[in-house]
């Protein structure tokens, strides 16, 4: 089988930033399996651009999802040779296997002669060949995709991550760098959104009691539970934006929200300012300790000596 060239690889936003937070959170270097599918993408015919672009379809790599191991060596020996039963019967899971990932601190971004070796051994089992979608004939891909991540030679203040894509050519036995298109947007990625739920630090408050002339009318009744049910409602958003009327905020809900968004940004202002507060509670707090600390330490050393321990 000929090497069927990839023009780019696709990953989703949240896919890749769960690497990337996976990454370097491990102790020690790891490396895992990449899983997804192979499009042959027709090119539009509609096209704005002066230079006319080729008719051939596209081949384009989609990863959708990876598996991490603890440590190195985890499907193949120290030579490089993968262990197909591992990957079989542990790992695949009827998942389409197009390639792996390698995650190494403070090394050169290209890859080692180990990693060539594993990538080799990978794309050369025909056990692994995946079909490719949308294909006018019946091709087979091979797991041929690398992707690797390093960290900066040099420690930085601010934690990097460094990745780079490619693709393995078994007919010249090489590397080919590919681009990475990030997708966050479109049907092939609506499933990564669907279970979203939007969390809000504020409390679940009554719309029906929030606004000024409910306010009002309950003053004006003596409704003593509407009274009650105001004045915790309003105690509890004093402990997430404390100054913040209970009236203002139902001005924030609905289709007028947006003739009031100098109110949200008071809104924000004062959640932060009572952040902020809290902040210099607790690290009031945390220097009495330390202050406690040093002079119960004190107080020991006096004791010790007049016992004359010391």
């Amino acid at each position: 089988m000929g090497d069927l060239v990839l023009q780019k690889i696709a990953i989703s936003g949240p896919t890749l930033a769960s690497m990337i937070q996976r990454l370097p959170s491990s102790p020690a270097d790891l490396d895992g399996l990449l899983f997804g599918h192979v499009t042959c993408v027709a090119p539009s015919a509609l096209s704005d651009d002066s230079v006319q672009s080729t008719p051939d379809s596209q081949l384009v790599a989609t990863i959708s999802s990876f598996l991490s191991f603890p440590s190195l060596l985890s499907f193949y020996d120290s030579l490089g040779r993968v262990d197909s039963s591992r990957l079989t019967l542990t790992n695949l899971n009827q998942k389409p296997l197009i390639g792996w990932f390698s995650f190494r601190r403070k090394t050169p971004l290209r890859p080692s002669m180990r990693e060539y070796s594993v990538t080799l051994s990978l794309s050369s089992n025909p056990q692994l060949y995946l079909p490719i979608q949308n294909a006018s004939s019946e091709s087979l891909f091979a797991p041929s995709i690398f992707l690797l991540f390093t960290t900066p030679l040099q420690d930085q203040f601010i934690q990097t991550c460094q990745y780079r894509a490619f693709q393995f050519q078994s007919s010249n036995l090489c590397f080919n760098p590919l681009p990475i298109d990030i997708v966050n947007i479109g049907p092939a990625f609506r499933g990564h959104y669907g279970a979203f739920s939007p969390t809000s630090a504020l409390p679940f408050l009554n719309c029906e009691l929030r606004s000024s002339s409910a306010i009002n009318e309950c003053r004006n009744e003596e409704n003593l539970i509407g009274m009650k049910r105001i004045a915790k409602d309003q105690s509890e958003l004093d402990m997430c934006a404390e100054g913040m009327q209970i009236g203002r905020l139902n001005q924030l809900i609905g289709p007028e929200a947006v003739n009031y968004t100098a109110g949200l940004e008071d809104l924000y202002k004062k959640m932060l300012c009572k952040i902020e507060s809290l902040a210099r509670l607790v690290e009031a707090s945390s220097a009495k300790v330390v202050e406690q600390e040093n002079h119960n330490r004190k107080l020991r050393y006096k004791v010790a000596r007049s016992a004359g321990l010391e």
